[in-house]
């Protein structure tokens, strides 16, 4: 039996869908461009399953990426998702978007011994959201906010030859660690919805979905409104 899962990305600036079947990606769109997520997420939905010659009553279950990211990214992409599996009656999968991210980086560049693997998404600032996984795909560090400065892989380095930094978060450290061939930072690498497949076919078959009606986003950090700024008029 083929299983058809739609998968929806929308964690950082990237609006990512795409179609798997079986946990194979049948095909992908991502679109990073300004506001793109509301303006354009039902389009890119509506035009993959017309690139595929599939219909919305084709699809086995939604999946898609929970977080950590950009808060308003995450509620149009977890409210879209939602709203399909409701509508459609189908299950919900939701997939932790850093281990969507190294799943990605490890199919395009494989895995060394004895070296350690970030992925990370920009958090404002020096801050991400990162987690840490061996060379054999263990999660050696669980998903957390964290502030980076020169000499944060320190300690880390005393276990593991070299690490790895990539996704959004790791573009703005590529010249803190320009100095040093222990960090590598691989720039340009971002989050696609292609990169859940084999994660939600794998929950699929174990039958892990989540809760249509009150499924939230996994934020990590509240949200924090910042307050208009007063406009000055001319005199």
């Amino acid at each position: 039996m083929n299983n058809l899962i739609l998968q929806i990305d929308t964690s950082t600036t990237v609006c990512s869908v795409a179609l798997s079947e079986n946990g194979q990606t049948l095909q992908v769109i991502d679109l990073d461009e300004p506001n793109a997520h509301a303006a354009k997420l039902t389009i890119l939905i509506e035009e993959i399953l017309k690139q595929t010659d599939r219909k919305m009553q084709d699809l086995n279950a939604v999946a898609v990426s929970m977080g950590p990211g950009s808060y308003t990214g995450l509620r149009i992409g977890v409210s879209t998702a939602k709203g399909l599996c409701y509508a459609l009656d189908i299950p919900l999968i939701a997939i932790n978007t850093l281990e969507a991210l190294f799943l990605g980086y490890k199919g395009q560049f494989g895995l060394k011994k004895d070296e350690a693997y970030l992925p990370m998404l920009d958090a404002r600032r020096m801050e991400v959201y990162s987690a840490v996984y061996s060379h054999d795909a263990t999660l050696v560090r669980a998903t957390s906010a964290e502030i980076i400065d020169a000499g944060y892989f320190n300690e880390l380095l005393l276990n593991y030859h070299r690490v790895h930094l990539f996704g959004s978060g790791a573009d703005k450290f590529e010249d803190l660690f320009s100095a040093t061939d222990r960090v590598d930072v691989l720039s340009g690498f971002k989050v696609s919805a292609a990169f859940l497949s084999p994660l939600a076919f794998d929950k699929f078959q174990r039958k892990e979905f989540e809760d249509v009606a009150y499924f939230e986003p996994f934020y990590l950090k509240d949200f924090v409104v910042t307050p208009a700024k007063k406009k000055v008029g001319l005199l």
